[in-house]
């Protein structure tokens, strides 16, 4: 049986209060109809501003998630206004989302930083969850950065085509079979490693994505916001 991974990418949602809402909702369900997690490894990933009282909150209520962060800066500790630092997380979280669509899109960011933060997080051990847009994008990581084929078994990769991502508009999720597919060959590229797929992931479709052999958990966006349907996924995956 193989290991799933199962993120839910709050993104900019959630003031402490919602947050500290959607953490008793999910215990609360949670308790009233148990899961086999065996073989599940849960993971949230709330905002900076959230993420110390999630966790806290989470340990009290003693949930079976880890946290997460969504991003971080590709700089070391100094003068660098507004940023979070690899340090700076370390004892918060056990993994970080790099590279997502969104951060390209609205914020510039290029395959060099993406590089750069993956060195800090593995130098902190915190795990990368690097998301590939296509292979074009992921054949630029292995020739920029020799981390990520050295090291690619501490990163967990995600396929994320950016028009497959939810959160309103026009977006299409890819089929299982093609997910599988690309997945599949990020694998070649690479070797055994462990892919995620993102993209409109919900608690109808995640068991078509999740019985693809080359397919090993997903990266969750509108449907992780609600402790019900995310809850559906994890019954579902």
């Amino acid at each position: 049986m193989k290991k799933l991974f199962i993120i839910a990418n709050w993104k900019s949602n959630k003031t402490i209060e919602e947050a500290e809402k959607w953490l008793h909702d999910f215990s609360e369900i949670l308790s009233s109809s148990p899961l086999d997690l065996l073989n599940k490894e849960i993971i949230v990933c709330p905002s900076f501003a959230v993420l110390e009282h999630a966790g806290y909150c989470s340990k009290n209520l003693k949930l079976p998630i880890k946290l997460g962060a969504q991003n971080i800066s590709r700089f070391e500790k100094g003068a660098y206004t507004g940023e979070v630092s690899a340090e700076m997380l370390e004892s918060l979280v056990m993994y970080c989302i790099v590279g997502h669509s969104e951060r390209r899109k609205y914020f510039g960011e290029t395959d060099d930083d993406v590089i750069e933060k993956i060195k800090l997080l593995l130098e902190y051990k915190i795990t990368p969850v690097l998301c590939i847009s296509d292979l074009s994008q992921l054949d630029s990581y292995i020739n920029r950065g020799k981390q990520i084929i050295e090291r690619s078994k501490e990163i967990i990769f995600v396929y994320e085509p950016p028009d497959a991502i939810s959160g309103g508009g026009d977006y299409k999720p890819d089929s299982p079979e093609d997910a599988n597919l690309n997945a599949g060959k990020i694998k070649e590229r690479i070797g055994e490693i462990k892919i995620l797929y993102g993209g409109s992931v919900n608690s109808d479709n995640v068991a078509s994505f999740f019985s693809q052999p080359n397919i090993e958990g997903a990266l969750v966006g509108q449907a992780g916001l609600d402790p019900l349907e995310f809850l559906g996924i994890i019954k579902n995956a």
